[in-house]
């Protein structure tokens, strides 16, 4: 057998395709590096959704900012991980897939210890809290080199298997988040160096109840307690991982490595701060853009700053990544890719918004006869108690959709999700709009619920066969970085999902949002039949 180890943790021979090799050799390796990638994944997801439940709590506890500027933290950590992750989905080639998931997962200790920081300093101005959201973008970032980087360690045939366990696994980090940060925060996990409590001025809540006003609070730990997984984390990372040669032939030294990567990181920030500072109403921006003008600048940018700034070695790496866009299939494959997981973290960020407003109050009709809705729900469910279970149900289905779609062909899994999503889109959206327009909206809620939770059932299988075509359609050289672009485009529902839906309510049309992507899903429908599945298709699949 060949030597597989040059020097440590760079492998020169890698043959998954071998059978003899992966049985032999190949397995142990890949599956070693997929267990540490899947919790370094996890916490890149936590720290990236944090401020989600962060903004809640700032709210409770009578932060002095208004809705609309909290709004701005989760929108700017939003577009911050989506842009993040156009660099990321080119980091493997260039730097090497241990070398990228160590540093980057350490370079989480940044905003995690920022932001217990800055919590504890409520009179700080809104743009130290901007910046750590920002900063926090980072998180959302590593999904795109963690995929690169585990599809080039398994064969064709497993590659359903083994990106549905690392984005499965790792897509926990939203549900693991929801869960632990209300928790931390109740505790004083880390004594007098952790800082002092701040009393709830409103109640609050968790998953299993309320949290009544008054309960000492210990916000800052929403971001310290990361700090303890990831110390070790990264430690392991450094020692149990490996960089595969045959992928990223020219890394460089570590030093080197490192130094592309920070880089071609530090290069994504400067066209998200720009594309925010256009878009964010004032006083933070300038208001000027729409979000669908200004998501599709900010992919341009950022992919032009990426061509500009590249120099050296780096130009002919950064040439031959952007080949995978003169490819028909990197265009039609994002947009399915946006169908399944820019549902799944759209719905994620837009459920608790959605539960809230729609649910927690009574629309009643004034003396005019218009429907006016801001009297308190008395029977209203709490969104902090239901929220979590779409994205547990979606990262837990995951898997058993790459597997599935191992053994029946990733495209006929995606046509059939398609389909489902479609027809639970205009439900949802014909029940929203009946719970919008009642005064007691709560008798809805369990069709609204289940119809969601199908929704991120279907858009986790999908997200395993999506990513099981992309592993058959594309070489090894080329799947990576197809993988983190699509990941990269499809991350923006973060944000879209919440502003449409958010919109929509506001117009007191709900249902418009729901039917609207059902029109999308039909659309890519037909678009996943005609290069995938029907007779004359150029590539049949299955």
């Amino acid at each position: 057998m060949s030597n597989t180890k040059a020097s440590g943790a760079d492998i020169v021979d890698w043959r998954p395709e071998d059978t003899q090799f992966w049985e032999t050799t190949g397995k142990k390796i890949a599956y070693r590096n997929l267990w540490i990638s899947v919790p370094a994944l996890l916490c890149g997801f936590a720290v990236w959704g944090m401020w989600g439940i962060i903004t809640v709590q700032m709210l409770n506890l009578g932060f002095p900012f208004t809705q609309a500027e909290l709004f701005t933290l989760t929108a700017i950590a939003g577009i911050s991980g989506a842009t993040m992750r156009i660099p990321a989905s080119f980091l493997i080639r260039l730097a090497g897939g241990r070398n990228t998931i160590f540093l980057t997962t350490a370079m989480l200790l940044a905003p995690a210890i920022g932001t217990g920081v800055v919590l504890q300093h409520p009179d700080w101005p809104l743009w130290t809290f901007q910046l750590m959201a920002l900063w926090s973008g980072v998180g959302g970032g590593n999904f795109a080199s963690s995929m690169s980087n585990i599809s080039t360690f398994f064969p064709k045939r497993l590659q359903g298997t083994g990106l549905g366990l690392n984005a499965g696994l790792g897509n926990f980090g939203v549900t693991t988040m929801q869960i632990v940060i209300p928790l931390v925060m109740t505790v004083g996990l880390f004594g007098d160096f952790g800082g002092v409590s701040t009393q709830l001025v409103k109640d609050s809540g968790w998953i299993f109840g309320k949290i009544v006003a008054g309960t000492p609070t210990w916000i800052q730990n929403a971001g310290f307690a990361w700090v303890v997984s990831l110390v070790p984390l990264s430690i392991l990372c450094w020692f149990g991982m490996n960089n595969l040669k045959t992928v990223s032939p020219n890394t460089g030294s570590s030093l080197v490595a490192f130094a592309k990567i920070t880089y071609l990181y530090t290069l994504a920030f400067v066209p998200a701060i720009f594309m925010l500072y256009l878009y964010l109403p004032k006083p933070t921006g300038l208001g000027l853009l729409s979000m669908w003008v200004a998501i599709p600048l900010d992919v341009i940018l950022a992919l032009g700053m990426m061509k500009l700034a590249a120099f050296g070695e780096m130009k002919e790496g950064v040439k031959k990544q952007f080949a995978i866009f003169s490819n028909k299939h990197t265009w039609s494959l994002t947009a399915l890719y946006i169908v399944t997981f820019g549902s799944f973290i759209g719905f994620s960020m837009a459920l608790p918004l959605a539960i809230t407003v729609i649910f927690g109050y009574q629309h009643v009709p004034d003396a005019a006869g218009v429907l006016q809705h801001t009297l308190k729900n008395p029977n209203a469910p709490s969104a902090l108690t239901y929220a979590w279970m779409g994205p547990f149900i979606g990262a837990a289905v995951r898997p058993l959709g790459g597997w599935i779609s191992d053994k029946l062909g990733g495209s006929i899994v995606t046509q059939v999700i398609s389909v489902v999503m479609a027809v639970a889109s205009v439900w949802v959206g014909y029940v929203m709009m009946q719970a919008y327009g009642s005064a007691t909206p709560e008798q809805y809620f369990p069709m609204f619920l289940g119809l969601f939770m199908v929704l991120f059932f279907a858009s986790g299988i999908g997200n395993g066969s999506t990513f099981r075509t992309i592993g058959v359609i594309f070489d090894r050289t080329q799947a990576g970085p197809v993988l983190g672009w699509t990941s990269a485009i499809a991350a923006y529902g973060a944000f879209i999902a919440p502003v449409v839906i958010g919109a929509q309510i506001k117009a007191g049309t709900p249902q418009y949002a729901m039917y609207g992507f059902a029109i999308f899903y039909a659309v890519c429908l037909v678009l996943n039949w005609w290069f995938y599945l029907r007779s004359g298709s150029e590539i049949k699949n299955p």
